[in-house]
């Protein structure tokens, strides 16, 4: 009798325990369930841009950063603007962004920074241009600083490249904290040139004396302008000017026609001179007409940055959507570059596209928004 009691005492704990297990287990998929929702329909007050928010955590994160290997679109842009149109959301690394590549919205995103948006946030030859940059604005005095002024930024650069996690041992971390010393070392070399102004060495005539001497009569160039300035100058050096200058030289290689007019122009312009040795003038600059076409076509189709960042601080209507505060938005810049409504054959090198046309230039609206989107404030570099 005790055995049967036993047995059955057994087997109403199993079917306790399996039924406890099927509760969580109902509790679980219920909650799973309706995370999944939520991710793929986040909260929005209005209707939000088509698009895909990607797996749970990565969203579209592995899509986003493959490589591409022709001057075209990403993949990921490509397919998508042709799948959503011109602007869609996603999801990067856990947080949602909405992606534009719509002209006009891009043109009017990039003039509200501080209302509708906020900014958010080497290899051998590129080491040679911030070390000669270096030395065109700050002579030789940071020859004696306690780093070494290109690995400094190839480091910054890799930073800024990361997730933006601050925690001590992250990329983002050393970012911060490189930025910081940088700084803190260009206002040391400021502040003793400032304290010391008659004291000069021989053949010193950098930028940085430049703007001293520009103090008294400009009054927004102060100190912490004139840090912040010189620091953006040294990072756009850091990648940027070296993979821009390796896209010219290819691109000329291979457009002899292009580089025979380039050269021709400078030609003209050294005929013309009196003395050789002279520096150029602001009239022989403005001379180089066909060189700012060379130079317009290579950054257009150079689109060295994927986009820029600007973070919603409040909802912001568009087309019928609307975009949700906190939500990030990337502002491709390429989509812009390589519109064939806007450009003809865009994928081909072409200078001769932005000719001057009947002495006004070029002002179609496709110019203007090129304009503005190769615009990155010294913010964005901090």
């Amino acid at each position: 009798m005790d055995t049967l009691f036993t047995s059955l005492l057994e087997e109403i704990r199993k079917i306790n325990l399996l039924g406890v297990g099927y509760f969580v287990v109902t509790l679980l998929t219920i909650y799973v369930t309706q995370w999944i929702y939520r991710w793929r329909n986040p909260k929005c007050n209005g209707i939000l841009p088509p698009g895909s928010m990607g797996f749970p955590l990565i969203g579209e994160t592995l899509q986003l950063i493959l490589p591409s290997h022709s001057l075209d679109l990403p993949p990921f842009l490509k397919n998508r603007i042709k799948k959503y149109g011109h602007m869609f959301k996603t999801n990067v690394a856990g947080r949602p962004v909405i992606i534009s590549a719509d002209p006009e919205f891009n043109s009017f995103i990039l003039k509200q920074d501080g209302k509708l948006v906020e900014t958010w946030s080497l290899d051998t030859f590129a080491e040679m241009t911030v070390d000669f940059a270096a030395k065109q604005i700050f002579s030789g005095d940071l020859e004696n600083a306690p780093f070494n002024i290109s690995d400094m930024f190839r480091d910054l650069v890799e930073g800024l490249m990361s997730f933006p996690i601050n925690l001590p041992g992250t990329a983002h971390h050393k970012c911060l904290q490189i930025h910081k010393k940088v700084r803190e070392t260009m206002r040391a070399v400021l502040k003793k040139r400032l304290d010391s102004p008659t004291v000069k060495r021989e053949g010193e005539e950098d930028l940085v004396n430049h703007l001293m001497r520009d103090m008294d009569s400009q009054k927004f160039l102060t100190e912490d302008y004139i840090v912040q300035m010189m620091f953006g100058l040294l990072f756009v050096t850091s990648d940027s000017i070296s993979t821009t200058l390796a896209l010219s030289f290819k691109l000329l290689a291979e457009h002899h026609v292009v580089l025979e007019e380039l050269i021709a122009e400078h030609d003209s312009i050294l005929k013309n001179k009196e003395d050789l040795d002279a520096p150029l003038t602001w009239n022989d600059y403005k001379s180089m007409t066909f060189t700012l076409q060379v130079i317009n076509e290579v950054l257009r189709l150079g689109n060295i940055a994927p986009g820029l960042f600007r973070r919603a601080l409040k909802d912001i209507p568009v087309n019928g959507y609307t975009i949700p505060s906190g939500w990030v938005i990337m502002i491709a810049t390429a989509a812009l570059h390589l519109n064939s409504a806007q450009f003809e054959d865009p994928l081909s090198f072409n200078p001769w596209r932005w000719k001057m046309d009947n002495g006004e230039g070029r002002q179609n609206y496709s110019s203007t928004n090129y304009k503005v989107s190769r615009w990155i404030s010294l913010q964005d570099l901090s």
